[in-house]
């Protein structure tokens, strides 16, 4: 079975397609959709409120996970209104991998050119074995 893998160019892409998809469970990555690798604690707990306020809004939507390899965590528990809120850190996860192991359609987020070496690795093995895990939505 090949498990749909689309690409997001920001949040609002990325909550456009899990709306289309009706998904109702979604893990986010931290990095560096919700907060950036080299970010405060104050941008990890302001990204997780503005991705938290976007995709609450969808009827679909039970569970929001937070997933990170690092070991920062936010401030606060995360949490809201009628969502289960996971935060997940040192989760040791390639996620496009994790995805296709359960089944899920996987988004990925494209960013911004200047990324870490290390994730602009773990992209580049992920674009290699892309074609074998995945199929585009129809």
């Amino acid at each position: 079975m090949r498990t749909v893998f689309e690409h997001a160019t920001g949040l609002g892409d990325a909550a456009r397609q899990v709306g289309e998809l009706s998904a109702r469970t979604v893990i986010f990555d931290v990095e560096p959709l919700v907060a950036y690798w080299d970010g405060t604690q104050e941008t990890l707990d302001d990204g997780i409120a503005r991705v938290l306020s976007e995709i609450a809004k969808l009827p679909t939507v039970e569970v929001v996970c937070f997933s990170t390899n690092s070991l920062r965590r936010p401030s606060v528990a995360p949490s809201a209104a009628g969502v289960r809120v996971v935060y997940l850190a040192s989760a040791g996860k390639p996620d496009g991998i994790l995805a296709r192991r359960l089944g899920y359609a996987f988004i990925q987020f494209d960013p911004p050119p200047g990324i870490p070496v290390g994730p602009r690795l773990m992209a580049a093995a992920g674009r290699l074995v892309q074609p074998l895990l995945f199929t585009k939505a129809d």
